[in-house]
C-alpha cells in the first residue's frame, strides 16, 4: 500500500508537469499567433523595407544626411544610434574611396525577408541583404569594379506621421571603423594604387582557380543569387559561437586545394580542431606547418605594396591587440590589380582586402599558401 501511494503521487506529479508544459506552449502559440503579420502586411512591410534600403544607399553615395536621418525614429535612443551608425558608415566609405582613388557609382541592395512579426503600426523583421558595391578608379572611368557584401539585419519598423521609420536596427557590417587619414599618407598611397595595372590569373594553378569557385559559391549572403545565399551544409556554421571565417578558409583549402586533414587540422561531425576553426590557430598552423609562407606583416602603410603579390587561394589575417580576429581568402583582383578577398563573418565576395579594416590599430598578415 505504501509503495502504491508513492507511485500514485509520482503519476500525479507527472500529469501536473505535463499539463503545465501544455499551458506554457499554448501561451506561446497564442502570443505568436497574435503577433503574426498577415500576408498583406508582410507584402506591405517588405515593399517599405526595400524602399528604405534603396533610399539609404543612394543617400550614402550622395552624402545626404537629412535623407538618411528621415529613415529613422530620432525620438528613441535606438533609432538615433542606428542613424549614427549609418553616418559613420558613410564617412568611412568616403574616406576609404579618397585613399583608394576611387568613386563609388552604385550601391544596389537585394533584400530577402526571413521573418516578420507584429501588426498594424509596429513590426520586428529579420532579413538578409546582399549588397553590390560598384566603383571606378579616377583615371579609369570606363571600367567598373564590383564587390558584394552580405549582412543579416534585425530591425524594428514603426509607423510615424504616415510613413515607416526604423526605430531599432542591428547588423554586423564591415564598415565599423572610421579611417583615420591623419595617420595614413593617403596621397602617396593613392598615387601608387592609381599607377598599377590589372593582373591576369588565367594561368595560375588549377587548385587556386577552384578555390575561387568554392569561395564564391559558399560565401553566404554575399554569394550570387543562383547559389541562394547559403553556406555549405556539409559544415557547421560557427557564426553564432564567435565567427566562421577560419572554418570557411579551412573549407576552401580542403575542398579546393586538396590539403589533407591531420591531427592538428581537422573537421568531422564531432567538431573541429582549433587550427581549423580559430583564426589565430589557423594562421599559426598554416605558417608553422610549412603549408604557407608570410609575404608581409605590419600596418597598412607597410604592407599595401606587397599586397599586389597575393594570388587567389592565399589569405590575409587581421591582427588587433596581438590577436588574429579575422581571416579572408584572396579570390581575385580589380581593374588596378588590387587584391580582392572572400570570407564569412561578415559575408564578403571579392571585396578589396582592407575595406572595413582601416583602423590604425590593425596589422595585416599577407600569407602565401603553398599549393
Amino acid at each position: 500500500m505504501h509503495i502504491y501511494k508513492i507511485k500514485g503521487l509520482q503519476s500525479y506529479k507527472l500529469k501536473l508537469f505535463i499539463f503545465i508544459i501544455f499551458l506554457l506552449l499554448l501561451q506561446v502559440f497564442v502570443t505568436s499567433y497574435a503577433n503574426a503579420a498577415t500576408d498583406d502586411e508582410k507584402k506591405q512591410v517588405t515593399t517599405y523595407i526595400e524602399q528604405i534600403f534603396q533610399r539609404r544607399n543612394k543617400a550614402i553615395l550622395s552624402g545626404d544626411l537629412k535623407l538618411i536621418q528621415s529613415l529613422y525614429n530620432m525620438d528613441t535612443k535606438y533609432g538615433t544610434w542606428a542613424y549614427e551608425y549609418e553616418k559613420k558608415k558613410m564617412d568611412y566609405i568616403n574616406n576609404w574611396a579618397e585613399k583608394q582613388g576611387v568613386r563609388f557609382t552604385e550601391i544596389i541592395p537585394t533584400v530577402i525577408i526571413k521573418r516578420i512579426k507584429g501588426s498594424n503600426d509596429s513590426f520586428s523583421v529579420y532579413l538578409l541583404s546582399s549588397t553590390e558595391y560598384k566603383y571606378i578608379y579616377e583615371n579609369q572611368p570606363g571600367v567598373e569594379n564590383t564587390s558584394k557584401i552580405g549582412t543579416y539585419h534585425n530591425l524594428q519598423l514603426m509607423s510615424k506621421n504616415g510613413s515607416w521609420v526604423i526605430s531599432k536596427e542591428w547588423y554586423k557590417d564591415p564598415f565599423a571603423n572610421s579611417l583615420d587619414l591623419g595617420n595614413i599618407k593617403a596621397s602617396s598611397i593613392k598615387d601608387y594604387i592609381l599607377a598599377q595595372n590589372a593582373r591576369d590569373f588565367s594561368t595560375i594553378d588549377s587548385k587556386r582557380l577552384k578555390s575561387i569557385e568554392y569561395a564564391q559559391e559558399y560565401c553566404g549572403a554575399a554569394s550570387l543569387g543562383k547559389y541562394e545565399y547559403k553556406y555549405n551544409k556539409k559544415y557547421r556554421n560557427y557564426n553564432p559561437e564567435g565567427g566562421d571565417c577560419a572554418n570557411f578558409a579551412s573549407q576552401i583549402l580542403f575542398e579546393s586545394g586538396r590539403f589533407k586533414k591531420n591531427r592538428a587540422w581537422s573537421y568531422d561531425k564531432n567538431g573541429a580542431t582549433g587550427s581549423w576553426l580559430n583564426a589565430d590557430g589557423f594562421k599559426k598552423y598554416m605558417i608553422y606547418s610549412g603549408r604557407a609562407t608570410v609575404i608581409a606583416y605590419g600596418s597598412y602603410e607597410k604592407v599595401y605594396k606587397a599586397s599586389y603579390k597575393l594570388l587567389p587561394g592565399d589569405f590575409v589575417a587581421y591582427e588587433k591587440k596581438k590577436d588574429i580576429t579575422h581571416i579572408s581568402v584572396v579570390t581575385g583582383a580589380d581593374s588596378k590589380g588590387y587584391s580582392l578577398v572572400t570570407c564569412h563573418n561578415s559575408d564578403r565576395n571579392k571585396v578589396p582586402w582592407d575595406l572595413g579594416w582601416s583602423d590604425k590599430n590593425i596589422k595585416f598578415w599577407l600569407v602565401r599558401v603553398n599549393y
